[in-house]
């Protein structure tokens, strides 16, 4: 034992940029590996990516209430449908069946910093964020009659990426708490009726008056206010109330995930 403890202190520490590159290769493989698992990258790309061909083409040369096509304004709310989607299956999903196999068992073990599995998680998740609204994006330029200056779908993708880190952190705080089994169900139960109640799948004023109360205090209503603000859809609401709620909850997932993380921490060591 005194062996063991005695070369582990003798492991020099690493350097700044040897820590970058553990966490872009823990990125890159992480994405990789959910790239060639069609059960994950094929349902999370095409799942919003149907639901627009359906409802935002079928009806794009309609008008919806709000003064845009319907085409426009699915593509904003899918949009955020499809970034939730990503984030939560990538972070939740993911770090649930990898607590239930023992794999965070071994990453603890290894001299690689301990958050680095998380960032490689968030940054692979983001990733297939953009891809999701690229291709919403293409589709409702191409085939939806969808026209957006450049700079405004430009600022539309990069809201969307960017609204993507709550949900990723939302993601490792239920990761910490669910079974390998039990994840993937109980991430419907609680992302298909959010996504509802904030106003994705219908425009927002058609939803019951008490249902417009709630979704105010859920954060995809939020993330998807500021991309309809940028087609000229939104409800008029200031841009910093719809960003502060947006960083609260990121601080509060932050927050239960390092509870979880601890939780495993001290059953792991004890």
């Amino acid at each position: 034992m005194a062996t063991a403890i005695s070369a582990l202190n003798s492991v020099p520490p690493m350097s700044g940029r040897n820590i970058l590159r553990i966490y872009w290769k823990e990125s890159k493989y992480q994405f990789l590996e959910n790239l060639r698992m069609p059960r994950y990258s094929a349902s999370i790309i095409l799942f919003p990516l149907m639901f627009y061909i359906l409802f935002g083409l079928g009806m794009s040369g309609s008008r919806s209430t709000a003064g845009v096509s319907t085409a426009s304004y699915l593509l904003a709310t899918y949009g955020t449908f499809g970034v939730m989607g990503a984030s939560l299956f990538g972070t939740a999903a993911g770090l649930a069946v990898s607590r239930g196999l023992g794999w965070m068992q071994v990453k603890r073990a290894s001299p690689m910093p301990p958050f680095a599995y998380f960032a490689g998680r968030t940054v692979m998740s983001v990733a297939f964020s953009a891809a999701v609204v690229l291709l919403l994006m293409a589709l409702g330029f191409v085939f939806g009659g969808v026209h957006l200056p450049p700079l405004i779908a430009a600022k539309l993708l990069g809201t969307l990426v960017l609204g993507a880190l709550p949900f990723c952190a939302m993601g490792l705080a239920l990761g910490h708490f669910m079974g390998a089994n039990s994840a993937p169900a109980i991430i419907n139960l609680i992302y298909l009726p959010l996504s509802f109640a904030s106003g994705l799948w219908v425009p927002f004023i058609y939803l019951p008056k008490f249902m417009q109360h709630i979704a105010q205090f859920l954060p995809p209503y939020h993330l998807a206010q500021l991309a309809l603000d940028l087609i000229g859809a939104g409800q008029r609401q200031p841009a910093h109330i719809h960003w502060e709620v947006l960083i609260g909850f990121t601080l509060i997932c932050m927050g239960i995930a390092r509870l979880g993380f601890h939780r495993d921490e001290k059953n792991t060591y004890s």
